[in-house]
């Protein structure tokens, strides 16, 4: 599945609506696809509401459950994601934040992180560091 980029532009910016745009390099594989999305359309989902580019209702508790016979819940022991059975704590609790776009823990309101910027198979939480504009 390709990812898909959205682009947000004024009507009075572009006259014509533009599906996709394509870009492709020597070896003839698609390496971009954009859609062109006008501000005027454009809007945030709300608390609540699903955002349909992640899949998850904004700002809306959950838990992340093993799918292990166990069925086990996502943990935060430190600054680790670990799996443990449940108990209730907001350790196990997490929410989705639109503004950031990452999924947050309910216990201190940190995002997740791949230890050392992606290169360790290692998860954690850690203070948001990311926006989207």
């Amino acid at each position: 599945m390709r990812k898909r980029t959205k682009l947000l532009m004024s009507k009075v910016d572009l006259t014509m609506r533009i599906e996709t745009f394509l870009s492709t390099k020597k070896h003839g594989k698609i390496n971009q696809q954009w859609e062109i999305v006008y501000v005027e359309d454009w809007s945030e989902p709300k608390k609540g509401e699903m955002n349909t580019d992640f899949g998850l209702k904004v700002d809306t508790d959950f838990f992340i459950e093993s799918q292990m016979p166990e069925k086990r819940y996502l943990d935060i022991l430190g600054r680790n994601l670990v799996i443990k059975t449940r108990n209730g704590r907001k350790t196990q609790l997490f929410y989705f934040h639109q503004p950031t776009r990452t999924i947050k823990t309910r216990n201190n309101n940190q995002s997740f992180d791949i230890v050392s910027s992606g290169r360790n198979k290692n998860m954690q939480v850690y203070s948001t560091n990311s926006g989207w504009w």
